[in-house]
């Protein structure tokens, strides 16, 4: 995947630089006092200092997910010390709101660091426990769960990725004492498995199913499955609801984690309509929404968006972004998109 840092840091320093200090009037039904489950948002801390986002927020959400602020590449300098003014300060702010915190992520493929690397293997497992012990430690009691590992599974779906954390501790390996080292730091937070792609591609949603699966048989404490839901809105119908019903059958809850959905076409032509693309969109979403609402209660962990205003989205930071782009629920004023109408209907049961 495309490193998200860059992009989404540049496209809150655009949002800060647009904001009058103004809340916009929020003319939608609160989300979140209709969903019987909680509804998220993935927050960076800079987003409490606008207003109108604030206000956003806490009209339509019940939980906040760090968006970077809280992974290894902010956290662990290269000389192994530790900063905590950024996830403070979003834990602080849930704490203040009364919002859940969940927080991601702990061991990801894609960000580890300097430091780790000059470690020869017993000092390396020793400061990869010490360092899931010191960040799960820290907000024991607030953090409702934790992404402990992401994105394990191969981008096509055949096998898992090799990266530092398995070179040094096994493929299986550094994923299990990931999460049992994680059991010891917070008894009380749900754990959960997280990747993206898995409603995209069915070869991949089932190799990370078989992966839960072989985890649970050896004992290792997996407590939930994290579906990221970047969707592609071109996959077929049924698609999505197929990847749920699998999904549900181990009884763990289930977190739509990172959900959006992207107008554009990567790197093919486009001859889609406006109209066709928003169509698209919705239906997918539509059939994600219902996927979710039909599990169990029980299995109903929370359903968080990645980004709250089009303008806040990954997917509008950088060069990449045309200004066209809708992916989340609300445009950049705060106002409706069709994928909150779309949501909204699949919570009522519409």
């Amino acid at each position: 995947m495309i490193d998200r840092r860059s992009v989404l840091l540049s496209s809150l320093a655009l949002a800060a630089c647009g904001n009058t200090g103004a809340a916009p009037a929020v003319d939608a039904t609160p989300l979140k006092s209709i969903a019987p489950f909680p509804i998220g948002v993935a927050a960076m801390s800079g987003h409490f200092d606008e207003p109108a986002w604030v206000n956003l927020a806490l009209t339509h959400v019940s939980q906040l997910t760090p968006e970077w602020e809280m992974k290894m590449e902010y956290i662990l300098s290269e000389t192994g010390d530790y900063r905590w003014e950024a996830p403070d300060r979003i834990a602080d702010f849930c704490t203040a709101h009364e919002l859940r915190l969940y927080c991601t992520t702990l061991i990801w493929y894609s960000q580890d660091s300097a430091f780790f690397r000059s470690l020869d293997p017993a000092r390396f497992r020793r400061e990869y426990d010490r360092y899931i012990a010191e960040v799960v430690g820290r907000y024991r009691g607030r953090a409702t769960g934790w992404d402990v590992v992401n994105e394990a599974v191969a981008e096509d779906g055949n096998g898992l990725r090799s990266c530092l954390w398995s070179d040094v501790l096994g493929q299986e390996g550094y994923i299990a004492r990931a999460f049992e080292q994680a059991k010891m730091a917070d008894p009380d937070a749900v754990l959960f498995l997280n990747d993206y792609n898995l409603e995209n591609n069915p070869v991949k949603g089932a190799t990370f199913l078989r992966l839960v699966e072989r985890l649970l048989k050896a004992g290792v404490p997996v407590g939930g499955i994290g579906t990221q839901s970047h969707l592609d809105i071109e996959i077929p119908a049924g698609q999505t609801r197929a990847f749920f019903k699998e999904a549900a059958r181990f009884g763990l809850p289930i977190h739509v984690s990172e959900l959006d959905a992207s107008l554009r076409s990567e790197g093919r032509i486009d001859i889609r309509s406006p109209r066709q693309k928003i169509d698209q969109q919705t239906a997918r979403v539509a059939e994600l929404t219902e996927a979710f609402v039909a599990l169990p209660s029980a299995q109903r962990f929370a359903f968080t968006v990645w980004g709250l205003r089009d303008t806040d989205s990954w997917l509008r930071g950088g060069a990449r972004d045309d200004g066209k782009d809708s992916p989340v629920l609300f445009d950049a004023a705060g106002r409706p998109n069709p994928m909150y109408r779309t949501v909204m209907a699949g919570l009522q049961g519409d």
